[in-house]
């Protein structure tokens, strides 16, 4: 008698307002929780994928119109047009984005090569310095590409009537946020196909008030957008690519590089040591191939970014600046020269980070079943940013698909997300100053320990899902007939078990009989 054959593992689909309590409050205003006799995935085109894409143009395109504030023209005294930052518009308006002022500063205006061509900063002044692009190598070339097709535009418009116009700067962080916004849709697929039985997870990605907020604030999006590729790309089981995203997204900025230490943990307890090193040699592959040439070229222009890092004080959105304001403590290094490098507290910064990665390791080491990438993934990030002397405003964005794919829980997500984001409201009225009608700093110190008491909350609940995995509500439903599924993690190939081949072989017999 032939045995029957073994069912392969089925993703079961999970219905949000059956599992989420948000979802099923919200879905009232339309009927109701999904019946348990609907027929689901019937339309041809609005697919979970497209409504969620679709989600995530629409806050995009908020994010733009935040910052659209900062795009304003008017004319002077001379005739002339400029961009309209009186009075402190970007801060009144909370509009501020890096990539307006970085068009001037960083000579970008004027056709200046990244890490090649100089500027001098505080010209004929005691703090008179040589400065280069402060970023890395694919950011600084990023924000190059876009100067030229600015350049360009603004020479198609002479020739090419009908074409709009605006200053060039205008002109760069539009064709920027194109790109910056592209980026965002990539990061929202990522984790749509990282999650097939849970495609609406993806929608908290989509509908993130940081995205709204940050996605157009600097260019952080395009590391995002590697790092998510390369959890993909690890989890269909190309590991060599998968670093290759990873050290590509180390060239935009560094963190994606970090992901590299969760993918060696969990690749230690499955005992699958290959794909760490296959992950690992094409992350130094990738940034090596990237960075050298322009290390070799013009070292001290590459140099800067190592530099500018080095010499950072503590940051106002940091903890050791929040206890220096508040009790008055003058810092490790006491008072500082500008430029000066404040050593001790960089020597403590990577002391406790690499003490959180000592107990990350413990944790991943001791928990009763391999933990998966994404949970990993987010407390390294997370307590790199909460540890670390400087957490600008953009990095929360590092976060938002590690905390979906880590904790897929929407109204916590939504309370940290939204948190998170209004913290740039007295961020922008501290910036302006009380003599200006801004806000004292405590309000917006006050915030940023609110902000990070949340993310220790969101750090805690992801190492409970770690140690007690029935807690997880990725591995609870992620397929049927296992309970050690991480959908972030490449399945093992196919084997034929005894009872497969017992049955292959009397099949054989049967027909030759």
């Amino acid at each position: 008698m032939t045995p029957a054959p073994r069912q392969p593992d089925v993703p079961v689909r999970v219905i949000p307002t059956w599992t989420e309590p948000l979802a099923a409050a919200a879905s009232r205003v339309v009927g109701g929780p999904l019946g348990r006799h609907a027929l689901v995935g019937r339309s041809r085109f609005w697919t979970p994928l497209r409504v969620v894409l679709l989600f995530a143009v629409v806050l995009l395109a908020a994010g733009w119109l935040g910052k659209a504030p900062c795009l304003q023209q008017y004319t002077t005294d001379s005739g002339d047009l400029a961009l309209d930052w009186r009075d402190s518009r970007q801060y009144v308006a909370m509009c501020y984005s890096d990539t307006v002022p970085l068009w001037g500063i960083e000579g970008l205006d004027d056709g200046a090569v990244p890490y090649r061509d100089p500027w001098v900063e505080s010209a004929g002044t005691a703090d008179e310095q040589v400065r280069y692009m402060e970023y890395p190598v694919l950011t600084g070339f990023f924000q190059y590409f876009n100067a030229q097709l600015t350049d360009a535009w603004v020479q198609a418009v002479e020739v090419v009537p009908g074409l709009p116009s605006a200053l060039p700067v205008v002109v760069y962080f539009d064709i920027s946020a194109f790109w910056l916004a592209l980026a965002w849709l990539v990061v929202v697929w990522a984790v749509y196909a990282l999650r097939p039985h849970r495609p609406w997870d993806a929608a908290l990605v989509a509908v993130s008030p940081l995205v709204a907020v940050h996605a157009f604030t600097n260019f952080d999006t395009l590391a995002v957008a590697c790092a998510a590729g390369g959890m993909l790309a690890l989890a269909r089981r190309r590991p060599l690519l998968a670093g290759a995203l990873l050290g590509a997204g180390g060239a935009f900025k560094l963190y994606p590089l970090m992901l590299l230490l969760p993918v060696a943990l969990v690749a230690l307890r499955r005992r699958e040591v290959r794909t760490a090193v296959s992950a690992i040699v094409g992350a130094i592959g990738a940034w090596v191939v990237v960075n050298a040439p322009i290390a070799l070229l013009y070292g001290r222009g590459w140099w800067e970014f190592f530099r500018l890092n080095r010499t950072r004080p503590a940051d106002p959105d940091s903890l050791y600046f929040v206890v220096q304001h508040f009790t008055g403590w003058s810092g490790f290094d006491g008072s500082l020269a500008d430029g000066e490098q404040p050593a001790v507290l960089n020597a403590v910064s990577a002391v406790l980070f690499l003490l959180c990665c000592a107990g990350i390791t413990v944790l991943a080491l001791r928990a009763p079943r391999p933990p998966r990438v994404a949970s990993l993934a987010f407390l390294v990030i997370a307590t790199f940013l909460l540890v670390n002397k400087v957490w600008s405003p953009q990095y929360s964005l590092w976060l938002v698909p590690l905390a979906v794919l880590a904790l897929p829980r929407w109204r916590l997500l939504l309370a940290w997300m939204t948190v998170d984001a209004l913290v740039w409201v007295p961020r922008m009225y501290y910036y302006l100053t009380p003599e200006n009608k801004g806000l004292p700093p405590d309000w917006f110190l006050g915030t940023v320990v609110l902000r990070d008491a949340v993310v220790v909350l969101l750090c805690l609940l992801v190492v409970r899902s770690v140690l007690h995995p029935t807690t997880d509500p990725v591995r609870t439903v992620a397929q049927r007939g296992t309970t050690d599924t991480d959908p972030d993690w490449p399945p093992a190939p196919a084997r034929k078990t005894g009872t497969d081949a017992a049955g292959v072989a009397g099949s054989h017999r049967a027909v030759s009989a």
